[in-house]
């Protein structure tokens, strides 16, 4: 005869809270009865391992069955089992653990983490998607009841002895009118491939296992091959180009850990970039969100990460950090450092071929993380133009025999687009200085901050100004014209350009210098480029229009050519001059480029 039964909880709502509240996202259903299969199996293999289970173990797959028919969903496992006592016990009292009752009992027995199950809730959420619940179990003890256990979202519960032969048991969802979609095999099997990929045990699906019980992640390293870490990259992201290396992550204390991170080949897109590292809890998928348990500057990289330890709140949907959190996130930042430290010692042409991938992960780490920061200045590398590397301290020393300013401060000049700056890196390069390369979408935040770590040392852009300005010497440069001269000369540019923002100035320069240099400020460069990466500084520059100077070359002989010009011919020659300029920076388009094409074909017609 039926039993019937109150299920003991506090308050008559228990069951809405779980549909609308407790678990955020319906399918998780799936993940929930899955993973208890799959203890209630992982038990029975525990005490058949210790000796207090006597019986065949059998095939222990885990089997997900659907029914559209009967709107019937069936999760089957031929592990522990239950008699009716222990069905009332542990599913009738709501929150009370049979997973930490079991760890609590055998944990000091070998291997006392492989129970997933926590909290207890795990099976009220099969309610968010049913209307009726059924238990039909047999416990593995010898001389049991089988029982089947009936609830219709009510606190009200039946049950009943049942015919079963084997040990194990099935939970039958009957299925709401709203759920409907779930009965949808494809539905399903997207499900489970999502949290139940690398569950430690069997799971079938449509007569074929759905699941990888042992990814690499729980092997040694040291029983791996890099063939088997790249296979299992591409499991992980099919059509992903190769990672450059991996990191495996592997410690038992003072928590648990587990887990691949791998370096991926970047894009210049952030944003595509992240998300990307799984996180599991004993091969239960989590969540792809692990912003607390990665540095931010590490989310760049693909993989998996496994820990127990990562506290989860109930619906084991959403971190809440302690702190076993900030322990992992340091510890998996020194691990990184430490294997880019170990490549770069032990491959430094390896390391300098991936610099241009590696570069963003290391800037990145360096500008959020001071400790990261000291670890990998030693192995942070720098490009100069001529495509040669150097690390910071390399540098230093390589540059600070020429590059040192009138004020002892070294000056480090770098170029953001050589091609577009090729004149003024070529004017460098005359005067025995080195140009750096730093084209990277992060690079504008990481001179700020080599500025700020870098003794005595300051970063100027290869064309923010002329080249004498840039690393100011004692020495004092003549002009061959007088000042009268230059008063002239300086008021012929300033119709000519006619601009506000083009501020006109006459200078020493060699002659072999270009006649108009055109060049915008340091600090605006830096505003700019900071804007474009979303940086600092776009309350500040708002809609400021872009500033230039214009210096004129005194010493140049095209400088004497528009003084002696006849007055209608001066301002036509210094426009020619200024155009050019201009145009070497790519700065010359529309009606402009239009008028300066035209004035030179006349000029070159009255030559």
């Amino acid at each position: 005869m039926a039993e019937k039964g109150n299920i003991s909880i506090h308050t008559e709502n228990i069951f809405p809270i779980i549909k609308k509240f407790l678990y955020s996202d319906h399918e998780i259903f799936l993940r929930e009865l899955v993973s208890n299969a799959v203890d209630a199996t992982q038990k029975l293999k525990r005490l058949s391992a210790i000796g207090e289970f006597k019986g065949e173990l059998g095939e222990l797959k885990v089997k997900v069955k659907v029914d559209k028919e009967k709107k019937q969903i069936t999760i089957s496992d031929r592990g522990i089992g239950m008699t009716a006592e222990e069905i009332k016990k542990y599913i009738n009292q709501i929150a009370f653990s049979g997973a930490t009752e079991f760890v609590e009992k055998y944990k000091d027995k070998p291997e006392p983490n492989q129970i997933i199950g926590h909290f207890g809730l795990g099976f009220y959420s099969a309610f968010m998607v049913a209307d009726t619940v059924e238990i039909i179990s047999k416990s593995y003890q010898d001389d049991t009841q089988a029982a089947h256990w009936t609830c219709d979202g009510s606190t009200e519960f039946t049950i009943a002895e049942a015919d079963k032969d084997d040990r194990g048991t099935d939970i039958i969802l009957n299925i709401a009118a709203d759920s409907e979609e779930f009965l949808e095999e494809a539905r399903l099997q997207t499900i489970l491939n999502k949290y139940c990929k690398f569950l430690p045990v069997e799971v079938e699906f449509k007569d074929e296992v759905i699941n990888n019980p042992s990814p690499i992640w729980t092997k040694q390293p040291a029983d791996l091959t890099d063939e088997d870490y790249k296979n299992f990259y591409r499991e992980l992201y099919p059509f992903s180009e190769e990672p450059l290396f991996w990191i495996h992550l592997n410690v038992d204390y003072p928590f648990n850990l587990t887990g691949i991170l791998y370096f991926p080949k970047v894009k210049n897109d952030f944003e595509l970039q992240k998300n990307k590292i799984q996180l599991y809890s004993r091969q239960v998928f989590i969540t792809d969100e692990v912003k607390d348990v990665v540095p931010e500057f590490l989310m760049l990289l693909h993989g998996v990460l496994d820990s127990p330890d990562i506290p989860l709140n109930v619906s084991r949907s959403f971190l809440q950090a302690d702190a076993n959190v900030k322990k992992i996130n340091t510890y998996i930042t020194r691990k990184v450092a430490d294997k880019l430290s170990e490549i770069f010692r032990n491959d430094r042409e390896g390391f300098q071929s991936k610099w241009n991938d590696i570069g963003l992960f290391v800037k990145y780490g360096m500008l959020s993380d001071d400790k990261f920061y000291e670890k990998a200045r030693n192995f942070a590398l720098v490009q100069s133009v001529d495509e040669k590397f150097y690390t910071l301290d390399e540098y230093k020393e390589y540059v600070q025999a020429n590059q040192k300013d009138r004020n002892d401060n070294l000056v480090l000049l770098y170029a953001t687009d050589t091609e577009k700056q090729h004149a003024f890196v070529e004017a460098a390069k005359d005067r025995g200085y080195d140009v750096l390369k730093l084209d990277n979408m992060i690079d504008p935040h990481f001179i700020g901050l080599l500025e700020q770590k870098l003794e005595k040392t300051t970063l100027k852009r290869v064309d923010s100004e002329t080249i004498d300005k840039l690393v100011e010497k004692d020495e004092v440069k003549e002009s061959v014209l007088s000042e009268d001269e230059k008063t002239k000369l300086k008021e012929v540019y300033e119709k000519a350009i006619n601009n506000t923002n083009m501020h006109v100035s006459i200078e020493p320069l060699s002659p072999n210098d270009s006649p108009v240099l055109v060049t915008m400020p340091e600090f605006m460069r830096r505003m700019k480029d900071m804007q474009r990466t979303g940086g600092g500084g776009m309350m500040f520059m708002g809609g400021m229009p872009d500033t230039y100077n214009v210096s004129i070359n005194a010493n140049h002989p095209i400088s004497q050519r528009i003084l002696n010009a006849a007055d209608d011919r001066k301002e036509t020659i210094a426009k020619q001059a200024f155009d050019l300029a201009l145009l070497s920076q790519n700065m010359l388009s529309g009606p402009a480029l239009t008028a300066f094409v035209k004035r030179s074909v006349e000029l070159i017609e009255k030559e």
